[in-house]
């Protein structure tokens, strides 16, 4: 699976209610439930995101530990290249999308599952990962 930036924000920034189902499932995944996977611009977005209300320092150490138990889809320049031909509006989720191609996810673990409606990878909440998928 792939984790899409707004799952690792919730748990970052304890965003309740949607943190409890996204630590849970961190939980997991850090367990060795199932692999799981970010796109390397996620890390950026979720830096400049999270920065400022837990500071520079906070936000790394989140995403040091993060990377010990999530691994960064390795993506090229092919893998853009996918996601400009993607037919979704909004140019990140398509990155999304090319992120768990390259990695092999059979699904996106996001909150916006709406945003996916024309992913060729399948769109999941949190709650439904952690009902369905384990």
């Amino acid at each position: 699976m792939l984790l899409d930036t707004d799952v690792l924000i919730d748990v970052a920034l304890d965003r309740h209610p949607h943190s409890d189902s996204a630590s849970e499932l961190l939980d997991r995944i850090e367990h060795g439930a199932e692999a799981a996977f970010v796109a390397w611009h996620s890390l950026s977005n979720l830096y400049y995101l999270v920065a400022p209300a837990v500071g520079g320092v906070s936000a790394r150490d989140f995403i040091v530990e993060l990377t010990r138990f999530v691994a960064v889809a390795a993506t090229d320049t092919d893998s853009i290249r996918y996601a400009a031909a993607l037919p979704m509006a909004d140019f990140e989720d398509a990155m999304q999308v090319a992120a768990a191609h390259a990695c092999g996810a059979r699904h996106i673990v996001t909150r916006n599952v709406r945003d996916y409606a024309r992913s060729p990878i399948r769109a999941v909440a949190p709650q439904e990962a952690l009902g369905g998928l384990f």
